[in-house]
């Protein structure tokens, strides 16, 4: 139930649980009353008498009485019991249930549900235009916040997946070429657990949880996806580029240390320098090589 703290200010509602009663032991009194109405019914049929005029009358009110208080809840349902405006409580037992007639019912869901946000434009850490759509599975786990301090929880729930989204998409770069740092293209798991914490903290006014969340887009906007393709295949020549000549120099190291300890042959500094040349042309080239055959000596 809302108050008000110390200085004025509007305390949320929370949920109270424990109103509404059993509707099967006021189904039996409904049915007895039923036949007491048939029986004084017939007395006043036979009789006329003012007793069964009043007691038919007395019945037939109690009778109208008693089904205008029914109401049912399915699993994973609950409803909202106020009296002329004001919360009262919140009955979440599932079955056949009563309450007063006067008192208000509003049912609200408590069923896990699933929700795809829009694809929307977003500019990440670094500047960059990128396209973002989430997607999570929320519930309500509070049904006076939801039904009382906000007035559409769905609606505010659609509106603060974007205002998240669009927060944790400009925390990041979409991404790191260099892999140094968290990414949203590269850092799932992480990206989309700070994006549930920020759902939840966002959400907690409205009495709504989230189960979990992740993203179901993400690009460079269209502008700037060709650019940005063309980056990302010239980082990977490059780094492809940098692994080859790595192992290159590795390969050409080891030839030249098992020709000098097994004594294969003898090179002097210039004729090292040739052997190197060809060896890297050869191991780094990206066609056949095609060999030259010295018919003379090592030197002409």
């Amino acid at each position: 139930m809302s108050s008000q703290s110390p200085d004025g200010a509007r305390l949320p509602n929370r949920e109270v649980t424990g109103v509404g009663g059993n509707g099967i032991a006021m189904l039996v009194v409904l049915l007895l009353s039923l036949v007491g109405l048939g029986g004084a019914v017939l007395a006043l049929i036979a009789s006329a008498s003012g007793w069964m005029v009043l007691a038919s009358i007395i019945l037939g009110f109690a009778v109208i009485f008693i089904l205008s208080g029914f109401y049912s809840l399915q699993p994973n349902e609950a409803a909202a019991v106020t009296l002329f405006g004001e919360y009262k409580g919140t009955d979440r037992t599932t079955g056949l249930r009563w309450t007063w007639p006067w008192m208000g019912k509003k049912k609200i869901s408590l069923r896990a549900n699933n929700l795809i946000s829009q694809q929307i434009k977003v500019n990440d850490l670094r500047g960059n235009p990128i396209e973002i759509a989430a997607q999570l599975v929320w519930r309500v786990t509070d049904s006076a916040q939801a039904l009382f301090d906000v007035d559409d929880y769905r609606g505010f729930v659609t509106a603060q997946v974007e205002v998240a989204v669009r927060t944790i998409g400009a925390r990041y770069p979409y991404d790191d070429f260099e892999h140094k740092e968290v990414t949203l293209r590269g850092d799932h798991e992480r990206v989309s657990g700070e994006l549930r914490t920020e759902l939840i903290e966002r959400l907690a006014v409205a009495g709504i949880t989230v189960d979990e969340c992740g993203f179901t887009h993400l690009a460079y906007a269209p502008e700037i996806a060709g650019a940005m393709l063309r980056r990302q295949q010239a980082a990977a020549v490059v780094a492809a580029r940098e692994t080859l000549v790595s192992g290159a120099v590795g390969m050409v190291e080891m030839a030249l240390a098992q020709l000098s300890a097994k004594q294969v042959v003898e090179l002097d500094d210039e004729r090292k320098a040739a052997m190197v040349s060809n060896l890297m042309v050869v191991l780094c080239g990206e066609r056949d090589t095609q060999p030259v055959v010295n018919t003379g000596s090592l030197y002409s």
